[in-house]
């Protein structure tokens, strides 16, 4: 059963050195004020998975805390490139970072298979794309029924999935809407999981299309208003879309990120452009 305690202590107890670590939310709900919080306890070589890797990744991996990247598209969404992410991967600044690069069908598919307890999962994407020539773990496969040549993707199963959402109760039960994404998919797949939240309250009212997430499958969860910043949390804010176009030209330069990144993150402030 969750338990409700402070974000920096469920960290700690969470994330160690080496983990994969999943922060998954798409277009918003995305758990930035956890990712904040492991770069202020400096966790190292982790491999980050996510689907759509954007800014709080950029952040993860240019204040060294990742080794490995596994993910479909990255990058600033509506702007432009990820810096960090490529100064990483072209110049190994500030440490080498590997990749794992998948479709979004790919990686939807992986963890859904980690949540159903499967090896591996198949699909028909990859076909007429040369990722497989460049991606170890896209394989094919022949379907044993029509022998029609598929693609089969190991299971995705994090050490720890971490997502954000907009409410739970004091028991640990987590109540998220809107653009919900693969977030359901990494908690149940996760060996560990941390449900970030807009606030807790005593009882949980029903939400149109709402994905409710007991608490018997998250391990921890942490009360962190505007924890989402500068995505948003559908019913609770809006998107900073001004924070996004800043974030290009902070990132750019390694001194003005690693400046930025001491202001607004080290010392424990929310971010702001």
């Amino acid at each position: 059963m969750a338990t409700v305690i402070p974000l920096a202590e469920a960290v700690a107890n969470l994330v160690h050195d080496g983990d994969s670590v999943a922060l998954e939310g798409f277009t918003h709900l995305i758990p930035y004020a956890a990712g904040h919080e492991i770069i202020r306890q400096g966790r190292r070589d982790l491999t980050l998975i996510r689907m759509t890797p954007d800014l709080i990744y950029d952040q993860l991996v240019g204040m060294g805390c990742a080794r490995r990247l596994v993910f479909s598209w990255g990058g600033n969404p509506g702007v432009g490139s990820l810096h960090r992410f490529r100064d990483a991967v072209q110049n190994h600044w500030p440490a080498p970072l590997e990749v794992e690069e998948h479709s979004h069908a790919g990686i939807a598919n992986a963890y859904a298979a980690g949540a159903s307890g499967l090896p591996f999962a198949v699909l028909r994407g990859y076909r007429g794309t040369d990722l497989p020539a460049h991606t170890a773990t896209v394989k094919p496969i022949t379907c044993p029924f029509t022998g029609e040549e598929l693609t089969a993707v190991p299971a995705i199963n994090p050490d720890v999935a971490i997502v954000h959402a907009q409410r739970a109760d004091r028991h640990g039960n987590v109540q998220l809407w809107g653009i919900t994404g693969v977030q359901k998919e990494a908690v149940l797949a996760a060996r560990r999981s941390l449900v970030t939240v807009e606030e807790v309250v005593d009882e949980l009212e029903p939400h149109p299309g709402a994905v409710t997430l007991p608490g018997w499958v998250i391990t921890h969860v942490s009360e962190a208003p505007g924890g989402s910043h500068p995505s948003y949390s559908a019913g609770y804010s809006v998107r900073d879309n001004d924070f996004y176009q800043a974030w290009d030209a902070i990132a750019r330069d390694r001194e003005s990120f690693l400046a930025w990144m001491d202001e607004h993150v080290l010392t424990g402030e929310a971010a702001r452009p």
